[in-house]
């Protein structure tokens, strides 16, 4: 009885900490939306910029944990892909329920996946089938676990401090780093560099924000992705004849691929490794950069935990610094919602109060940057704590539909950062240049930071 009695007490102190925190930071919000419509431009002015800041994000999300966890609106939030409303759901239970029911939330990706393919579909977006299984398997038997800590995270490392070396104390996180090495890896791993680094740069970075981050759809950016798909298209199936033709037995994994082809595995034929390796490389170049420079950003925003983490950089011991990282990236993550599309009516939470019905084609937003602060599921959530388990993270999503790369990520992004972590004296340079410029884009441009250099 009395463990019953301490449950109910314990939850209901829970309960009205959530509706706590949900009126201090809805009137947080409020006072921020005042000053912003009193601001030069008023408030439709400033809202994207406000909203722009992840503290403000989880001051939202924050809000809508307090008093709506799911939301059902009737307005679309999305015009890139059909849909007949949005739900938005914060509570980290009923965001890792959304991202695993795979047959009641299915991703949305493909028609624009077939646009760059100009045909096929590729395994991001598509529905658990033969072909996701054939795909998927194929890849992974070309992109080997182990390859990460044999080669891919040395390389990165290897560079990136040479990158860090050579800079004299000034860098500009990402041409320098943050978009040079991930291009490095798709040049080396992958077999597949492109025409130049810049161009292969800005088509992956422009084809991943018009896959997932153009809900606005755009018109002048789905011009701009049409040909920049074209000129992918083009280079890879260039790419392959050359290679077939050459007869050269490199260990990359276009090499790979084409010894499965060799070997009759399914899906492997031209065609097939064209495209799947299209939509690798369109993930790996733009998820590291902004990853990372989000991540170097929040780190810069805590002085005592950047002094920390240069301790940690300074050690060999890789663990100790992808802590920062993470928690880092738990604050600040690159992508703080993910998106399914219901396929037939169903329900959320059903049986509690936050209970919420999902009609057929409505958009459901799970909300990952606020299952990552639920007070119900995470440990005292507003403290930036290294040593929070992995599980607490939410980064590279869950479930099916869980980031290809993720292993990658993992090990490189940590090792981009290290060296300039351990750096003395790092800083922001003065003015706009010391902030991250995304150039009108969803990614980083330019971020430049100071050290000094020994």
């Amino acid at each position: 009885m009395l463990g019953f009695i301490g449950n109910v007490l314990s939850s209901a102190g829970l309960r009205l900490f959530v509706l706590g925190s949900g009126i201090g930071n809805g009137a947080r919000l409020a006072l921020a939306g005042l000053k912003a419509t009193r601001a030069p431009g008023g408030l439709r002015k400033n809202l994207a910029l406000l909203l722009a800041d992840p503290s403000r994000q989880r001051q939202v999300l924050a809000t809508l944990r307090g008093f709506a966890p799911n939301l059902s609106l009737k307005r679309k939030l999305v015009a890139a892909y059909d849909n007949t409303g949005t739900v938005i759901v914060t509570r980290r239970a009923d965001v890792m329920d959304v991202l695993r029911r795979d047959d009641d939330f299915a991703v949305v990706y493909g028609p624009r996946m077939q646009e760059l393919t100009a045909g096929a579909n590729f395994f991001l977006g598509m529905q658990p089938s033969w072909d996701y299984t054939r795909d998927t398997s194929a890849m992974r038997l070309a992109m080997q676990h182990t390859d990460v800590a044999e080669r891919v995270a040395p390389r990165a490392a290897d560079l990136a401090h040479s990158v860090v070396a050579q800079s004299g104390g000034v860098i500009d996180l990402p041409p320098a780093l943050t978009r040079h090495i991930p291009w490095d890896m798709v040049a080396d791993y992958f077999g597949t560099p492109g025409p130049n680094p810049e161009t292969m740069q800005r088509w992956t970075t422009r084809l991943f924000w018009y896959l997932f981050g153009d809900l606005g759809a755009d018109p002048h950016l789905h011009e701009q992705a049409m040909k920049d798909a074209e000129g992918l298209r083009d280079y890879l199936d260039t790419a392959i004849a050359e290679r077939k033709a050459s007869g050269a037995k490199i260990d990359d994994v276009l090499g790979r691929c084409l010894a499965l082809q060799a070997a009759g595995t399914p899906g492997m034929d031209d065609l097939g490794i064209r495209n799947n390796l299209l939509g690798l490389v369109i993930g790996a170049i733009p998820t590291i950069s902004k990853a990372a420079c989000l991540a170097m950003d929040e780190l810069m925003r805590r002085p005592d935990v950047l002094r920390r983490a240069r301790t940690a950089a300074l050690m060999d011991d890789p663990g100790k610094l992808a802590g920062f990282v993470w928690e880092a990236l738990r604050f600040n993550p690159h992508n703080p919602i993910l998106y399914r599309r219901a396929t037939r009516d169903t329900v959320i939470a059903p049986g509690t109060l936050r209970q919420v019905t999902v009609r057929k084609g409505q958009m459901v937003f799970a909300a990952t940057l606020s299952a990552m602060f639920d007070p119900y599921d995470i440990d005292a959530p507003e403290l930036f704590r290294t040593s929070r388990p992995f599980s607490d993270q939410i980064i590279w999503g869950t479930g099916m539909h869980t980031c290809f790369g993720a292993v990658i990520n993992a090990a490189v992004i940590p090792a981009i950062l290290k060296p300039l972590l351990a750096q003395n004296g790092l800083r922001r340079a003065g003015g706009a240049e010391g902030q991250i410029q995304t150039a009108g884009t969803p990614f980083p441009e330019h971020f430049v930071l100071h050290f000094d250099p020994e």
